[in-house]
């Protein structure tokens, strides 16, 4: 929606006691103030104007996202995980009923001033509602969230080596097997070509020393028993009431009629190993850090480059 503002002006008058001449066949009333009170007058505004710039000077204007607050970041995550991952995902990249709201340039260059008022009247003929049912300082904690998953905090330069840590990454038994980076690797697990993108380097570090955390339902482990004894592992690619796509980690995608297993587990676990805290060391997953950090940046200049000129 957009407001223009019309400009115009407005003349007051003060009504005194004496009347002057009439001026074009109308009497204007004037005031007539001795000299001393209007040079006291002039002073006393001087002194307010003067007061007035040293305050809005001292005092800067209040953010939308209150800074250094974790308690407020803490709630706005309570409510996100609560309000917004169903369709925006945990991670805020996206899924099938709503966009990434992490890396997608068009979101990330918004104000918070615009967030919020995307959070308080939604998007029209979209499928984002209104959250004008929550408060105004909730909806300010959710911003604050928002702003901690796109990286907004993570401005201190990178510890680490990117070249030591894309020899860690592309190592036999190591994070290539399942994830691809510009097109290497494996494709059982996500592309990390632009993983890091908008990512904090805390919840970088904590994805891969704690994947069971947040888990989203979309990424944990399926577990499908067949009547003959075996069993497959992996992720559910596709899936409805009568059949499932499992992905293992081979590469295979099996089809499955859901009638002709002799059960169907669904783990609260991901398959990625939750024991790299130990296998590396902090100097290692320092450096692994950084690969993805500069992996990222690799891929944005990529598709900066890809990108057609509007002119």
């Amino acid at each position: 929606m957009h407001f223009v503002a019309s400009r115009g002006s407005c003349l007051r008058t003060f009504i005194g006691r004496k009347y002057v001449s009439k001026i074009d066949g109308n009497t204007v009333p004037v005031l007539q103030i001795r000299r001393p009170v209007c040079f006291l007058l002039t002073v006393a505004v001087l002194c307010l104007s003067c007061g007035i710039a040293a305050w809005s000077q001292e005092k800067p204007a209040a953010s939308a996202t209150p800074k250094g607050d974790a308690r407020n970041v803490t709630t706005g995550k309570q409510t996100y995980s609560a309000s917004c991952a169903g369709c925006h995902g945990l991670d805020g990249r996206g899924g099938e009923r709503a966009p990434d709201i992490v890396t997608r340039p068009q979101v990330r260059q918004l104000s918070d001033t615009a967030l919020l008022q995307v959070l308080q009247n939604g998007v029209a003929n979209t499928s984002m509602p209104s959250f004008r049912f929550l408060d105004s300082k909730t909806r300010r904690s959710v911003v604050a969230y928002i702003r901690t998953l796109q990286g907004a905090a993570a401005n201190m330069k990178l510890a680490g080596n990117s070249e030591r840590g894309k020899e860690i990454f592309f190592k036999k038994n190591s994070c290539s097997d399942c994830h691809m980076v510009h097109g290497q690797g494996g494709f059982f697990a996500s592309d990390l070509s632009g993983y890091a993108a908008g990512r904090s380097q805390e919840s970088v570090r904590d994805a891969i020393v704690s994947p069971n955390r947040d888990l989203d339902p979309r990424r944990r482990t399926v577990v499908a028993m067949l009547t003959n004894g075996s069993s497959l592992e992996g992720l559910a690619r596709n899936e409805d009431n009568f059949s499932l796509q499992l992905l293992t980690p081979d590469g295979a995608v099996h089809l499955l009629s859901k009638s002709s297993l002799a059960s169907l587990a669904y783990r609260d676990q991901s398959p990625m190993p939750a024991d790299y805290g130990v296998k590396l060391s902090a100097a290692e997953l320092d450096d692994l850090v950084n690969f993805l950090f500069a992996s990222a940046e690799k891929n944005s200049n990529r598709n900066s480059k890809e990108e057609p000129d509007d002119n």
